[in-house]
């Protein structure tokens, strides 16, 4: 049996809920299961190809809903979780029991774990430090900004390493590793430590780079990465570099899609009372309460840029 399990692509918690379920499906279901896995990524155009369902079993998690008749399981935290009112129409009319969302969980795998708990009575001792930091990670629980940006315990650097990789195929060996493996002896294979040396050293440079672009003004940090060759930085360093701001919006590009980045600071000395995600719901994107983005396509940097600024103003106001 081949289980095709489609994940929120270069994400610590997409991967660890890949993991998650591919386990938990093994126990329960198919011992035999053959799994294949697919990364996801938010775009400005369609999200999903009919190329995507070709197991005998399709699942979706960490990510948004598909009405396709061919997904059997799907599992999702977002607030923004549906394409469309029709989308959550028909999830909303499934009676399968085996799609279930439910965005009051900081991280998926935490979701995941639950759920398959609950309803199917799986336990994965083994797998509780994967658990514990997808919920780290996802629902920034640091203990302070300086511990989310110094990359010192083991999750941390392999998330530098899965949020910055080229394409999909080290992530899913990652995925693989996270089925059994701790995360230490993760991020001590060669091959993942031949990566983390010079990712961590551009880490470095991102923070020299988002210092010199990055302003801050009534509680908003703004930052234009668009020229600079940076796909991907740490979410948390403009918190690390402006501890007293509430906010953050800032535009950069990648391989696939330009992108209007909004967060908000999880130490800020004022709670957030913005939703995030609501806010980037209005542009067509989504994302969490207390984070969230906007895809365009590429080389849309203009209509990206007018779309940040309007944002930051609505936040500085």
């Amino acid at each position: 049996m081949r289980v095709r399990i489609l994940y929120h692509d270069h994400c610590f918690d997409g991967a660890a809920s890949a993991a998650f379920f591919s386990r938990f499906y093994e126990a329960k279901f198919a011992p035999d299961a053959q799994f294949e896995f697919t990364g996801l990524a938010h775009k400005a155009s369609q999200l999903f190809e009919d190329r995507l369902f070709d197991g005998d079993v399709n699942a979706i998690v960490d990510f948004k809903y598909s009405p396709d008749p061919r997904l059997n399981w799907w599992f999702d935290h977002h607030q923004s979780a549906f394409l469309s009112p029709e989308d959550a129409v028909h999830f909303q009319q499934d009676r399968s029991g085996q799609k279930v969302f439910d965005p009051s969980f900081s991280s998926c795998t935490m979701f995941i774990a639950h759920v398959t708990r609950e309803k199917f009575g799986f336990e994965a001792a083994d797998l509780a430090e994967l658990v514990e930091w997808a919920d780290i990670i996802d629902g920034a629980r640091y203990a302070s900004a300086k511990e989310a940006v110094e990359l010192r315990a083991p999750a941390m650097k392999l998330t530098l390493v899965i949020e910055s990789a080229k394409g999909s195929e080290i992530i899913h060996k990652i995925i693989r590793w996270m089925r059994h493996c701790k995360l230490a002896e993760i991020i001590a294979q060669p091959e993942i430590q031949r990566l983390y040396t010079p990712l961590h050293e551009r880490h470095l440079r991102s923070i020299d780079i988002i210092q010199k672009r990055a302003k801050a003004s009534n509680g908003v940090i703004f930052f234009d990465l668009i020229d600079d060759d940076l796909e991907g930085y740490n979410k948390f360093i403009p918190y690390y570099l402006f501890p007293d701001s509430t906010y953050t919006v800032s535009v950069s590009t990648s391989s696939f899609r330009t992108k209007v980045s909004v967060g908000s600071n999880p130490w800020a000395p004022h709670e957030p009372v913005h939703n995030l995600a609501s806010i980037c719901e209005r542009y067509g994107g989504g994302g969490h309460p207390r984070v969230g983005a906007i895809s365009f396509e590429i080389g849309a940097n203009e209509a990206a840029r007018r779309v940040a600024q309007e944002i930051r103003k609505e936040l500085e106001g």
